[in-house]
């Protein structure tokens, strides 16, 4: 158990701090690190371990701190703090609030939010497929299960989490160069078990925007694309699925050149933004491209049907087939 001890007004500090703004803050009486921390660093941290880190960074920065005065709160090496805030080395919940109350901190539900992504232990399912597959794959599903809410806006193809193992195993045999089966195979395997976080206990809100043009690709074939339909229906039966269709008619609308998800965290600065790119996915999670892409969101709702119209619409596509 980790000890702690408020001091008094400080004129100075060895560490690179600020001098008598320390006063009353939290500090760790011992500096033996904690479990996390005595581990080696992580040689591929995941996505959400990076972003703890990045944000534990920005917090410490904005603050006017430097590395060896947070090594010196923790009692650690000055080349812990860099590892930690790379997300190479682990880091305990306590310490986090450590940190935050000597970075002056105010926000305690970022504070917690943070804390919690710090005492995350266990792996996610999505962990079988490191070394089968490439690392992004498994931070998108990292990322949508730690997801609140996932709004989905689509031009040419349909959400990942709602495709059938035919329609997406199709996708991936178009892939240039062409992929081995065995990936191929793989792939398939990962995109059916992402669908897990839609049946999990407090499962995210997800809203799917998509046009016509991804509804009327024939991926696999007629019959490929009728089923495929019919399970994007039927998911949007679900309490916690929301589907809205873009026509042709609708014309023009913004962001027409890319699909992007928007995973909605507990608290908004931990949101992410996921654009969907031939090389693979961007994870954007700076202030301002979250919010540019939650106005382009708001602004793309606009030119869509309502749900029911949408459900409707796309019936009549399945009808077409």
């Amino acid at each position: 158990m980790t000890e702690y001890m408020y001091y008094g007004l400080v004129k100075s500090s060895p560490f690179g701090g600020p001098g008598d703004r320390d006063a009353g803050r939290l500090l760790p009486t011992s500096a033996s690190p904690e479990q996390g921390e005595r581990m080696p660093p992580r040689s591929t941290p995941t996505a959400r371990q990076k972003r703890l880190g990045i944000e534990l960074r920005k917090m410490r920065t904005a603050a006017g701190m430097t590395t060896e005065f947070a090594a010196g709160l923790l009692g650690v090496p000055r080349t812990n703090v860099p590892n930690m805030e790379s997300g190479r080395s682990g880091i305990s919940a306590d310490r986090v609030r450590i940190l935050a109350s000597n970075y002056g901190c105010t926000d305690a539900e970022l504070v917690e939010a943070l804390a919690a992504m710090a005492a995350e232990r266990g792996k996610g399912w999505w962990e079988s497929y490191r070394g089968a597959l490439p690392v992004s794959f498994l931070d998108i599903a990292e990322m949508e299960w730690h997801a609140t809410r996932l709004r989905i806006a689509l031009t040419v193809h349909l959400p990942g989490l709602l495709q059938i193992e035919d329609h997406a195993r199709a996708l991936f045999e178009h892939v240039v160069p062409r992929l081995p089966k065995a990936e191929i195979e793989a792939r398939v395997a990962h995109r059916m078990d992402r669908a897990q976080v839609l049946g999990k206990a407090n499962p995210p809100q997800v809203d799917v925007i998509v046009h016509e043009a991804a509804l009327r690709m024939e991926f696999g074939g007629r019959d490929v694309s009728r089923r495929q339909l019919t399970h994007l229906l039927d998911a949007s039966c679900h309490d916690n699925v929301t589907l809205r269709a873009i026509p042709f008619r609708n014309g023009g609308f913004p962001g027409a050149g890319h699909s992007v998800v928007y995973a909605e965290a507990v608290v908004p600065q931990l949101d992410v933004a996921e654009l969907d790119c031939s090389h693979g996915p961007d994870f954007l999670d700076s202030e301002m491209q979250l919010k540019k892409y939650r106005t382009q969101l708001e602004q793309l709702e606009t030119v869509t049907l309502a749900p029911g119209p949408s459900q409707d619409f796309i019936r009549d596509i399945v009808h077409q087939l």
